[in-house]
């Protein structure tokens, strides 16, 4: 596999073929299938950009070290961009419940008017299983 280049330059398909040892036609049935979108100049002519690359070489990653077919990769590359989707969404939502937090912590606590604010937590202890068969037990020895 070729490293990643650090320019934002666009390729054409003879030299990503060259580039990454394979046919321009395996580039265009890529395409065809959907897997790549690379874009076209005024000519026509596809241009790969940096972006192209690295998913081109997902899929060679895919196909030659673990032997995926092209259907295969298509479902696992859609599957890649809805988790990428779903992972902007969970980050959005924790960035919304971080501002909203941040927003309430500064804001003074507000008391309806007759409440008094408590000053420590009550606790009021929980009805255990045990307790209330007792409680059963002594009633039914009242009736007897």
């Amino acid at each position: 596999m070729a490293t990643r280049r650090k320019t934002k330059g666009a390729y054409m398909i003879s030299a990503v073929a060259e580039m990454y040892g394979i046919h321009p036609q395996t580039l265009r049935l890529y395409e065809r299938e959907g897997l790549l979108r690379p874009s076209r100049s005024d000519g026509n002519t596809r241009l790969y950009t940096d972006e192209d690359l690295e998913r081109l070489e997902f899929i060679l990653n895919l196909a030659r070290d673990l032997g995926v077919n092209i259907a295969g990769i298509a479902i696992v590359l859609q599957m890649r961009e809805r988790m990428e989707e779903m992972n902007r969404q969970m980050q959005g939502f924790v960035d919304y419940v971080r501002t909203e937090m941040l927003a309430r912590m500064q804001q003074p606590p507000v008391v309806a008017p007759g409440l008094v604010p408590l000053r420590r937590p009550v606790i009021i202890p929980a009805r255990t299983p045990a307790k209330a068969s007792t409680r059963a037990t002594a009633k039914t020895a009242k009736k007897k």
